[in-house]
């Protein structure tokens, strides 16, 4: 009976607040407005957010979740530059020792890189990245040739002066001619265009442009660009034969290093072994800093438009405190009167969730059209719906408490 009694009530006061808004839809109008705000503000940062990771997972989906990477210095560095700066290169010879010990049991593929300019004709593109490499770049890579071939073994061996260009370079230096077998230069040196390799997406955050890329055999890099010992660093890929398998590879990868390097037990390495998941490991950290200072920022329009919600609550229960007095003299509750100025506040901050959602949208589609991909999830969706009830009810505790706590005889006499 008593459960009866209360739906009843909260069906009353239901019914009594949306009469409420729609006898002041103006107000209710405006005083959504900083909700809307703080809503569209809310979206976009968590949308933007996730736009960031889309975009971090695909300029980096050609970088192996199942592959290690060897170089002088980490990919991340948490701890002094300075302990890393004197830390003498990998070269070459390591790099061909290392892969013959590892023959059998993973695929071990070295690169040098650098910077050069390229022409072809009279067209030119300055500072595009080379990398140095083997027919073993397929292997430790997911990107593949979108035309033609990549390098074969013979070519590395024989020091063949052959690239194949990212889907940048093509269109910078040969635009809608056809790029096979053509010849370019690359500094001063003259390469011939076997392939294509397929777009990747354009660069992140002023990250590498994997389409910005030329590859040349590892033997010819060395040959036209740097020595074998010291004047260029040299990177190795490992693939292991699965993720399971990682780190047995790596304990085994570090004591043929330190072998190689002729480390004694108390020395440290003077190297460093890297694997994706330390960069989405720091990537994800900065992200979350960066969400959580963009909620902070963006919750102040939500405040502002909660304190503008209670204000107009406390205005609304002023004008109708006869309203009250007469619904308590007829024997409504302190708990309905309650009930209904919370659920008016509610049902205005909805209101302007719903609004901010669509205004959003709108943002998101820009965001993704012109920045990078992006789109709304249901769990965005959903977070944003219940954060704006919840600044209602927030909003509309104080008002309601007040209203419902006012003398029927003093309320009843109120002009």
């Amino acid at each position: 009976m008593r459960g009866l009694r209360l739906a009843l009530d909260l069906q009353e006061s239901v019914r009594i607040a949306f009469g409420a808004l729609r006898a002041n839809k103006a107000r209710g109008a405006l005083t959504t407005l900083g909700i809307i705000i703080g809503i569209v503000a809310v979206i976009t940062t968590m949308t933007a957010a996730n736009g960031l990771r889309n975009t971090f997972r695909e300029s980096f989906s050609s970088v192996g979740a199942d592959v290690l990477y060897i170089s002088r210095m980490p990919w991340v560095i948490q701890d002094d530059f300075f302990l890393y700066r004197n830390r003498p290169p990998i070269d070459y010879k390591e790099a061909r020792e290392l892969e013959k010990h590892l023959r059998g049991s993973a695929v071990a593929n070295p690169t040098m890189n650098g910077r050069q300019d390229t022409k072809y004709r009279s067209e030119r593109m300055d500072g595009v990245t080379i990398i140095g490499t083997t027919e073993k770049q397929l292997l430790v890579s997911n990107a593949q040739p979108a035309v033609g071939r990549f390098i074969l073994p013979f070519e590395v061996n024989y020091k063949h002066k052959v690239c194949v260009i990212g889907n940048d370079v093509r269109k910078g230096l040969f635009g809608e001619v056809d790029p096979l077998n053509k010849e370019m230069k690359i500094g001063r040196t003259t390469f011939r265009v076997i392939g294509v390799m397929e777009e990747q997406g354009g660069s992140f955050l002023g990250g590498p442009n994997f389409d910005r890329q030329i590859f040349i055999p590892i033997t010819s890099f060395v040959g036209a660009f740097g020595g074998l010992h010291g004047r260029q660093d040299v990177n190795i890929a490992i693939k292991a034969p699965s993720e399971a398998a990682m780190s047995d590879l790596e304990y085994k990868i570090i004591g043929e290093m330190r072998k190689l390097r002729g480390l004694r037990p108390t020395e440290k390495d003077n190297f460093s072994i890297n694997r994706l998941d330390t960069l989405v490991g720091a990537f994800n950290n900065v992200m979350g800093v960066v969400l959580l200072v963009g909620l902070l920022i963006t919750s102040i329009s939500l405040f502002v438009g909660g304190v503008g919600v209670m204000n107009i609550m406390f205005v609304s229960i002023t004008e109708r405190t006869r309203e009250i007095g007469i619904r308590k003299a007829i024997g409504a509750k302190p708990l309905s009167i309650m009930f209904q100025f919370l659920f008016e506040a509610a049902v205005i901050c909805l209101l302007g969730g719903v609004i901010g959602i669509v205004l959003s949208a709108g943002v998101t589609a820009a965001i993704n059209a012109s920045l990078m991909p992006a789109n709304l999830s249901v769990p965005i969706l959903f977070i944003a719906l219940m954060v704006a009830v919840s600044v209602g009810l927030l909003a509309g505790l104080v008002p309601a408490w007040r209203g419902a706590r006012l003398n029927p005889i003093e309320a009843l006499r109120y002009e």
